[in-house]
């Protein structure tokens, strides 16, 4: 059970962008993910929270380094 969520930890901080769409988008797919745990509600409840919070924070609030597909 570690391993899976070491695993997850290490996709979730991998999906951060620099961009607001970019963080956006990782925001809601990372909310939508967390939500699927608590059924199809939380899916959406956690892709509009994710997806709100990516869009808006500001890059330098959490600056991990570009991301590595750039």
């Amino acid at each position: 059970m570690k391993t899976i969520l070491l695993g997850v930890s290490v996709l979730l901080l991998a999906a951060c962008g620099t961009t607001k769409s970019q963080r956006g988008l990782s925001g809601a797919s990372i909310g939508a993910g967390v939500g699927l745990l608590g059924g199809p509600g939380g899916v959406l409840v956690g892709a509009a929270v994710g997806g709100s919070v990516g869009y808006l924070t500001d890059k330098d609030d959490l600056y991990l380094g570009e991301p590595i597909w750039e």
